[in-house]
């Protein structure tokens, strides 16, 4: 081959876009829904920061039920959700946590009506909360747990958490348990209808983290790697330019940048130097609180083996 013809190929494969060396990895689909918690993966894909590191990554929302059945069949690769559910998915197949998206502060709370004034005066009382297996139902059993009382000592009556908040503020039911944004239709409600006994600022009970299935991980340790990365890219493009970023994460949900940023008061994204705190300082305890609530409850029927649950050695 002619020297100059050598040459050119030689430039071309040196200036070839992150397009074309992201295929040296599987592309990775990572179900999730539109919780404020995950947009930073939103911003990632669209605002090009998964490129630019190399991945070809979809984003793609699915409900929560279905993600773990997606992840088995291979329709998606990463799934995000709450820790409460990956030890639930976890009872039934292998999985991995890698990286701690979020945590809920004072986006997830319970409503009661203004007579109730303690824990203790839930008891007999019926509650607008979604089903077993849900975080919503893992909210009011974990934060009814804290205060010496059992899920059971409630009538639960079983609503999705859109329609709880709306049934309460209708004055339906002694109770309701929800999150943002229906939880501001009760702040909003007046004091005289319905107020917030308890929400995630009190009991610090909804995290969300990223996982895999443990045989991705082994065989693309370095993707994961970048997919990591990728996730304190995002975080520091928001800090960076935060009206740009709002709109972009907004959007996908549509919501302007002012109603995401809004949102995003009641929740904590967290960076490089939290996870490092939080999976050491944190995350285990949690981990087992969380399982002995969803053991004591029926939610989980088997011991999980948490260890085998959460790998921090992307976190460096």
């Amino acid at each position: 081959m002619d020297r100059r013809l050598l040459l050119g190929a030689a430039a071309g494969l040196l200036a070839a876009p992150a397009a074309l060396r992201a295929q040296a990895f599987p592309k990775i689909t990572i179900g999730m829904s539109g919780w404020t918690g995950f947009a930073p993966l939103t911003l990632a894909e669209q605002a090009g920061l998964f490129r630019a590191n190399g991945l070809d990554v979809e984003t793609r929302f699915v409900p929560q039920r279905e993600r773990n059945l997606a992840l088995v069949g291979g329709a998606l690769n990463c799934v995000v959700t709450t820790v409460d559910t990956m030890i639930l998915w976890a009872s039934a197949a292998p999985l991995v946590q890698v990286l701690v998206l979020d945590r809920s502060r004072g986006g997830d709370g319970i409503a009661v009506r203004p007579a109730i004034n303690a824990w203790a005066d839930l008891r007999g009382k019926t509650i607008a909360v979604d089903g077993a297996g849900t975080t919503p139902y893992f909210v009011l059993a974990y934060m009814m747990r804290e205060n010496g009382m059992s899920i059971r000592d409630v009538t639960a009556a079983t609503l999705a958490p859109q329609p709880a908040a709306q049934a309460f503020v209708a004055g339906q039911f002694d109770g309701c348990s929800t999150y943002e944004p229906y939880l501001s239709q009760v702040r909003a409600m007046g004091a005289d209808r319905g107020k917030i006994l308890a929400t995630t600022l009190d009991h610090p009970c909804v995290v969300d983290t990223l996982a895999f299935q443990p045989a991705f991980i082994q065989a693309n340790p370095e993707a994961v790697r970048r997919v990591v990365k990728t996730w304190w890219d995002a975080l520091a493009m928001i800090a960076r330019e935060p009206d740009r970023s709002n709109e972009i994460m907004g959007r996908r949900v549509n919501q302007t940048a002012a109603q995401f940023a809004a949102s995003a008061q009641y929740i904590e994204w967290l960076d490089q130097a939290k996870n490092r705190d939080y999976v050491a300082n944190g995350l285990p305890q949690f981990m087992q609180k969380a399982h002995t609530v969803q053991r004591e409850t029926g939610v989980v029927r088997q011991d999980v083996n948490l260890g085998a649950l959460l790998n921090t050695t992307f976190l460096a």
